[in-house]
């Protein structure tokens, strides 16, 4: 199979550190993803950030990855994984025979080959565990937010299968999904739900946390404006004199439950690019307006 760079996909230096993956992986998910993207691959190029991400913002997958960069590799050569993994991952054929489950992936789902032999496959009890006797077993979910949000059915693979399943509104991390027989050997499948990377939303509790770019004088003056939510868009009322920082709350518009959560939208000021001689007049204007005060004010 062929080496991926995921640092290059996104844009960071290999010794970046969580919060710089964080931003950079939030950025280019909002340029790619397929329902606002008009570039031309804009879905595998989504697809490609996702699986970077998914990678480098685990810990243990993380220094597997780097274990293989460490020996040289470089995007485009042929790799092997080695008998037992790296960190735990990529188990060799025949200690288990169920399928580690990546559903959704983000938004756009979709991992390739080289990322599900890293992986893919898990050791059931963690990393080193010995292999589990005959019986339950045990996997984790990632699933997409919206899929809680409405209550979605998602397709898995399991042992060479395709199934179907319901993932109940409102469910937890941590909570599972029992799929009677389909475990290893004839016994159940326990799939532990954890939420996947999602490129716009936040997740505190149930309440959903979404970060607003605003103009200037959006802030200033006060605006009406489109805000994403798991639902779907919304109209937001933004008060004049908001300032950098400010928390808006959509009530009910987080993830259900009891009761249902809000999506909490914080403000972020930005001042746009110029583009033609009008816009840096307008900039000027402002600059004559406010004067050197205005960091005093």
């Amino acid at each position: 199979m062929e080496f991926k760079d995921y640092y290059q996909t996104l844009g960071v230096e290999p010794g970046a550190g969580d919060a710089e993956i964080k931003t950079a992986y939030r950025r280019l998910a909002r340029k790619y993803h397929p329902d606002v993207s008009k570039e031309a691959g804009a879905e595998e190029k989504f697809k490609a950030v996702n699986e970077a991400y998914e990678a480098l913002r685990d810990p243990q997958k993380r220094a597997a990855y780097d274990q293989l960069r460490a020996r040289g590799y470089r995007p485009g050569d042929d790799i092997q994984p080695p008998p037992g993994g790296f960190g735990g991952y990529g188990g060799a054929p025949g200690e288990f025979d169920f399928d580690e489950i990546f559903a959704g992936g983000g938004a756009g789902g979709g991992f390739s080959d080289f990322f599900e032999s890293l992986f893919g496959r898990q050791r059931p009890g963690g990393p080193g565990a010995r292999p589990q006797p005959r019986g339950d077993t045990r996997a984790k979910l990632a699933v997409p937010l919206e899929a809680v949000y409405r209550g979605d059915a998602v397709r898995i693979g399991v042992n060479g299968k395709t199934l179907e399943i319901r993932i109940p509104k409102g469910i937890k991390p941590g909570q599972s999904i029992r799929l009677p027989k389909q475990g290893s050997s004839g016994g159940d499948l326990f799939l532990e739900i954890e939420y996947a990377a999602h490129p716009q939303f936040e997740v505190d509790g149930r309440n959903i946390l979404y970060s607003l770019p605003v103009a200037p004088w959006e802030a200033a003056l006060g605006a009406t404006v489109s805000v994403p939510t798991l639902g779907g868009s919304v109209e937001l009322k933004i008060p004049r004199d908001s300032e950098s920082g400010r928390k808006l709350r959509l009530r009910e518009r987080g993830l259900p439950g009891t009761p249902n959560g809000d999506q909490i939208v914080e403000l972020e000021i930005l001042a746009p690019r110029v583009h033609n001689d009008e816009q840096r007049e307008a900039y000027e204007k402002m600059r004559d307006a406010f004067g050197d005060d205005w960091r005093r004010a």
